[in-house]
């Protein structure tokens, strides 16, 4: 009874009460002997010993009576315990069994596709003679929360989706939430094992033969998955068009890469990754030059067609392969195309979106499999929807409707789904402008962000790309997880306070910070466009605090150099206003980096930045505090040593005018 006890820990409140009744009546059966004794030797009982014969003393009778009684109960006793015990480790091991039932469920899956779509699961792989799948089939024997990157939650019951109070936030208009939609409920997922190779095609108009309506994203991905129609929350595994990666997460990839599938094992694809230097490059950073060589020796050995090298860090000029930023020279290299999918081991790889292409950043562990395989599996991501209507103000460039957008939502508003944005405002943008928008999907935690293909997106892929690509369109009875409309001229300038993204407040009332230092460049705030903007606000003026400029590419570099208002260069306006810079271009202080790196913040200081991120320590002192604004509330921050609204230094027209619209020639 005492063992019995002991193990009452491991069973729930129901079999708790099954045990605390058995050992109460092993105690009332082995105590009743001992009241039959007392009984008898009070006399009792004397009659019933008497007819049975009985001639010996009571108490001897007695006696042998409670041994006998005693051998049965205690017998009884043994067998009822083990029994109890038995019960208890069968208890346990159903409870371990139950925590484990949905990895039965999905491997049971697994073993009927591979019977029926390649015999053996191995066989995915079976061109690279590795044994990453085994990996991954006995991973799947881990407990169950190790593995929730396979699978989705239980649909324990329909669940209403929380109605948040919308942040204040002028010209927004509440989000509306589709009646029909099915995504307010939980829904299990499901795995698609990759075909193999040979049983892969394409349709020539997959738009044309969709089964039901799905979004731009869903389009895209059931064609990269070969399937006539996905829904968000499927796992699905995807066929790879491009894979970017640079010199922070390109080692790492690569040392997963040959770990997996051998030293020797080759790329699937040579001239489908992308390979682009651009984070730590001019610095004397031992490590970080290190990393480039390694991007070099992987690019020979596996004959990379897209390398783009670099080697004097002296005169980044005297390198013709270097380009820059990864995302700005994927784009302005032609490796952003519609309809197709692009991974990159970077979190701002969205930024392709702009180009009506799913890009989204992933990890090494993922970007090695890709490179050994061509393939990876994802879930299907909802789509939130935002539209702008009306006039866009001359005050407003695409970082302001972004900021304005996280602001409204926060920077997990919309975690693991996909941010597209269209109306007329949208369809107005210039690419440039719309990748500014995309870049920052990431901050509101999106898995990807999207802006359907239009005119001004295939006038900007001539002569960039010789490839064919489809175009796609959300359909309009496609289910969305929200709908958010704003009107456009109702927005005014922002900004993003330390230390978030969503921090958002008006640049107008922040007017009584006092800013050390102004850095324009970077993915998001570093192309043509926005040094165009920031001269606009420079011409003829003097800057009062230290102005850093970064151009994102090499070809943004060029048109410093090359474009002109009002017969001056873009480089003399900012070398007349004080600026220092250009610099060569690179991430630069974006990410912090080595602390040689240029416009690094080494000292508390409190800087306007036209970046994406404003963290704790981003751009390099923790005890730094940066202001995410645009071009041109960081150019009017910049003439006044203080946040400022740009309509507070520059007389904005009444109507919009493009960037290229400003300048003397193209």
């Amino acid at each position: 009874m005492i063992l019995v006890s002991s193990r009452m820990g491991c069973l729930n409140e129901t079999n708790r009460q099954v045990v605390k009744r058995f050992i109460l009546f092993s105690v009332l059966l082995l105590t009743l002997p001992l009241f039959i004794f007392l009984y008898i030797q009070r006399g009792g009982g004397s009659f019933l010993l008497k007819y049975l014969g009985w001639r010996n003393s009571l108490q001897t009778s007695a006696f042998l009576a409670i041994v006998i009684v005693q051998i049965v109960l205690i017998s009884y006793v043994i067998l009822a315990e083990n029994w109890v015990y038995t019960k208890c480790k069968w208890i346990i091991q159903v409870k371990r069994e139950r925590k484990r039932e949905n990895l039965i469920v999905f491997l049971s899956f697994v073993e009927k596709s591979m019977s029926t779509e390649m015999n053996t699961c191995q066989s995915i792989l079976s061109f690279s003679n590795n044994n990453f799948v085994s990996v991954l089939l006995s991973s799947a024997k881990k407990p169950l929360k190790s593995q929730n990157i396979l699978f989705g939650k239980r649909k324990w019951g329909t669940s209403t989706l929380k109605k948040k109070k919308n942040r204040q936030g002028q010209g927004f208009v509440p989000s509306v939430q589709r009646k029909d939609t099915n995504l307010t409920t939980f829904q299990p997922l499901t795995a698609t094992v990759a075909p193999p190779k040979s049983s892969r095609h394409v349709a020539s108009s997959v738009s044309n033969s969709v089964q039901h309506p799905m979004t731009l994203t869903e389009k895209i991905l059931s064609k990269a998955a070969n399937r006539p129609c996905v829904k968000p929350g499927e796992n699905i595994w995807v066929n790879v068009d491009v894979l970017m990666t640079h010199d922070v997460c390109g080692p790492g990839t690569i040392g997963i890469f040959k770990r997996e599938f051998g030293e020797n094992a080759k790329v699937w694809d040579p001239e489908k990754v992308i390979i682009i230097p651009d984070h730590y490059i001019f610095t004397a950073d031992q490590r970080a030059n290190r990393n480039v060589d390694i991007l070099r020796e992987f690019a020979r050995e596996q004959n990379i067609k897209y390398f783009y090298d670099i080697k004097d860090r002296q005169n980044f000029l005297n390198n013709p392969d270097y380009k820059g930023v990864c995302h700005i020279a994927l784009a302005q290299e032609g490796h952003t195309r519609p309809g197709e999918v692009l991974f990159g081991t970077d979190s701002h790889t969205c930024n392709a979106g702009a180009f009506g292409m799913f890009a989204t950043g992933i990890g090494n562990t993922d970007a090695g499999f890709i490179l050994g395989t061509g393939k990876l599996l994802i879930k299907v991501p909802a789509t939130m929807k935002f539209v702008f209507h009306g006039d866009m103000p001359d005050y407003l460039l695409a970082k302001d409707l972004i900021l304005q957008i996280i602001g409204d939502i926060s920077v997990s508003g919309a975690t693991y789904r996909t941010l597209e944005f269209s109306g007329d405002i949208i369809s107005q943008l210039s690419m440039e402008e719309r990748q500014t928008l995309c870049n920052m999907a990431i901050e509101a935690g999106g898995k990807n962000a999207v802006i359907p293909c239009d005119q001004t997106t295939s006038e900007y892929l001539k002569g960039r790309t010789q490839r064919s690509y489809e175009v796609f369109q959300t359909d309009s009875s496609a289910d969305l997880y929200s709908h958010r409309e704003y009107i456009t001229h109702q927005l005014e300038p922002v900004v993003a306070k330390p230390h978030s993204p969503d921090n958002r407040d008006l640049a107008k009332n922040c007017s009584d910070v006092k800013v050390d230092r102004v850095y324009i460049g970077s993915c998001t705030g570093g192309k043509t466009e926005d040094f165009i903007a920031a001269a606009r606000i420079f011409k003829d003026r003097k800057v009062k605090i230290p102005t850093f400029l970064v151009p994102a590419t090499r070809q943004v570099y060029d048109d410093i150099y090359r474009l002109s208002i009002g017969g001056q260069t873009l480089a003399q306006i900012f070398e007349q206003a004080g600026c220092i810079g250009p610099a060569p271009p690179s991430c630069a202080a974006c990410l912090g980096g080595p602390k040689d790196t240029f416009a690094r913040i080494n000292e508390p200081l409190v800087c306007v930045s036209t970046t994406n991120r404003n963290f704790p320590g981003r751009m390099g002192s923790k005890d730094g505090q940066v202001y995410l604004a645009s071009p041109y509330t960081a150019a009017a921050t910049a003439l006044t040593g203080y946040v400022t609204d740009p309509r507070q230094v520059y007389d904005f027209g009444t109507e919009h005018r493009s960037a290229y619209s400003l300048v003397d020639s193209a």
